[in-house]
C-alpha cells in the first residue's frame, strides 16, 4: 500500500501542536514554533491584577480594552504570531482580525509579557518581532532576572535599550497608551 506523505507548513504544524497540548500558548516567532506551559499562579495573579489597573485608571472611558491572550499577527514572517500575556488595544480592535484569531498590529497600544520557563522568547524574539510590528510599549516582567523592562517607540523597527525598573520601584505607563498609572514592580513579579 503506498503511503503518501504531505509536508506540513508552519502554520498547519502549529494548528496541530495546539490540538495536542491543550492549555498551552503555541506561537510562531521569527518561523520558529514555539509551546509554552499554562502560566503558574503568580503569573495569573499578576495579569488579574493588571485588569484591576487598567481599569481603575479608566480605560475602558478612553476608547480602549484591555485583554489577555489575543493573538497578535507579526510582519516579518507570513506564518508569525504571537499571543501576549497582556494588551491594551483599541476599543474597534475586532475589526482588525486577521486570521487565526490574530488582529494588526495597528490596534495595539502596550503587550506586556510575563516571563516563564520561555523567558529567553520574552527578551529576544518578541523585542524584535513586537519592535519590527510597530507595537508602540512593551512591557517585560522578566522573573527569571527581578526586574520590569520597558520598550517604547520603536524607530525603523527597533526599539532602544529598555527602562529597567527592581523591586520598590513603579513602572509609568507611557502616555501614548492612553491612560496615565503606575505599575508597581513587586506586584508585577509576585502577583497579588
Amino acid at each position: 500500500m503506498a503511503v503518501l506523505q504531505h509536508k506540513l507548513t508552519l502554520g498547519e504544524a502549529a494548528d496541530l501542536l495546539s490540538r495536542a497540548l491543550p492549555g498551552h500558548r503555541v506561537e510562531i516567532l521569527q518561523g520558529r514554533l514555539t509551546a509554552t506551559p499554562p502560566p503558574d499562579g503568580s503569573h495569573a495573579q499578576s495579569l488579574s491584577w493588571l485588569v484591576v489597573a487598567f481599569d481603575g485608571a479608566g480605560a475602558r472611558k478612553a476608547g480602549l480594552r484591555y485583554v489577555q491572550g489575543i493573538g497578535l499577527w507579526l510582519p516579518a514572517l507570513p506564518d508569525d504570531y504571537a499571543i501576549p500575556d497582556f494588551s491594551v488595544v483599541d476599543e474597534d480592535f475586532r475589526d482588525a482580525l486577521v486570521q487565526k484569531n490574530c488582529y494588526a498590529p495597528n490596534v495595539f497600544r502596550l503587550v506586556m509579557e510575563v516571563t516563564s520557563s520561555n523567558w529567553s522568547d520574552d527578551l529576544g524574539p518578541k523585542v524584535e518581532s513586537y519592535a519590527e510590528a510597530g507595537i508602540p510599549v512593551y512591557i517585560v516582567v522578566d522573573r527569571k532576572h527581578d526586574e520590569v523592562l520597558l520598550y517604547q517607540d520603536p524607530v525603523d523597527g527597533k526599539y532602544d535599550a529598555p527602562q529597567r525598573f527592581k523591586r520598590g520601584q513603579s513602572v509609568p505607563v507611557p502616555d501614548s497608551v492612553g491612560v496615565s498609572l503606575d505599575l508597581a514592580v513587586d506586584t508585577l513579579l509576585d502577583g497579588d
